[in-house]
């Protein structure tokens, strides 16, 4: 009877053992995520009064240990234990979507160089309910790379249910930002939150024109009367407010005078609905020739244009063009 007992016993211990290592070997395996902060405080408890054990910054990885209401349990690598709201890390899907960004604007040619203009998102799209990827301090220096537009949710009135409807539209950039203790970051951020840095006289020439600078160029460099080299440029630009389906309806080369001592307008074609990027190439069989060119969204085609010296002439149907050498003309 006892051996019966005893042979029982072995039969569920081993039962029991088994379930054990069966579940032990199911058990997911632990929730990773990462600091979506500059800087990231670790609490040694999620009460009211606590204190500080350690911080963690943008894009450190931790585990997950559990989670309570919205806040979270975090491993470092380090071994640091501590509590932080859930709202400043970042999942491992959406870390790694951040991260795809950041890599395919590693190829991509700068448009237009800028900074923050003010505290600012930095988003995974374009659009102010996107996912916000950090968040950036104001005279962060930006590359820029693309153009989106997208429209601004509006709620109407609450007689109407507070459902939403169309709003205005907002140019929406895509940028890498250069953060001064972290290596660079991708993302979206909304149009009038950047200030470019346009190099003078630039802006000048531009407000003249009623102009709005979308990206320039630097084409070539000649020398002024005292052998100084002067850039000249490509502009591309807009009229009129942001939200436009074309990138740019305005294309103007500045180049520079030796004998009036100043850049004038060489080149001028308006009415066209231009997308980025520009691109410039140089041939190889005549150096000091060069070609720019871009697509035009509403003709359909791609635009080319030839620069020899200080003339400028479009390759095919031109439309809407001026042209000169040296037309001695600000605007």
């Amino acid at each position: 009877m006892l051996r019966k007992v005893l042979v029982g016993f072995a039969v569920v211990l081993a039962v029991v053992a088994g379930l054990y290592i069966r579940r032990r070997l199911r058990r997911p395996p632990p929730e990773i995520a990462y600091a979506g902060e500059g800087k990231v405080t670790l609490w040694n408890s999620t009460a009211q009064v606590r204190a500080p054990v350690g911080t963690v910054a943008y894009g450190d990885r931790v585990q997950v240990l559990r989670r309570f209401d919205d806040q979270a349990e975090v491993r470092t690598p380090s071994g640091a234990v501590g509590w932080t709201s859930a709202g400043q890390l970042l999942s491992a899907a959406f870390w790694k979507q951040a991260r795809g960004l950041e890599s395919s604007t590693a190829d991509l040619p700068i448009e237009a160089r800028g900074h923050t203009r003010v505290l600012s998102n930095l988003h995974l799209e374009p659009g102010r309910d996107a996912p916000r990827v950090r968040q950036l301090l104001k005279n962060v220096r930006l590359d820029l790379y693309e153009r989106r537009v997208a429209e601004m949710p509006r709620l109407t009135p609450a007689s109407s249910g507070g459902a939403s409807e169309p709003g205005r539209s907002e140019d929406w950039w895509l940028v890498r930002a250069h953060l001064a203790d972290q290596p660079p970051i991708a993302g979206w951020i909304l149009g009038q939150f950047v200030d470019l840095d346009v190099p003078e006289p630039l802006p000048d020439y531009a407000s003249s024109a009623g102009m709005r600078i979308v990206a320039w160029f630097e084409l070539n460099r000649v020398a002024d009367a005292q052998g100084v080299a002067r850039p000249q440029y490509l502009v591309v630009g807009t009229h009129g407010a942001e939200g436009q389906p074309c990138d740019f309806s305005t294309v103007r080369v500045y180049t520079w005078s030796k004998r009036h001592a100043r850049y004038e307008t060489a080149f001028v074609q308006s009415d066209v609905c231009g997308k980025l990027p520009v691109k410039i190439a140089r041939p190889p069989s005549s150096p000091p020739d060069l070609t720019f060119g871009f697509r035009d969204v509403a003709a359909a085609q791609n635009r080319e244009y030839l620069m020899r010296q200080t003339i400028v002439r479009a390759v095919g149907p031109p439309r809407s063009v001026r042209a000169g050498a040296g037309a001695h003309s600000r605007r």
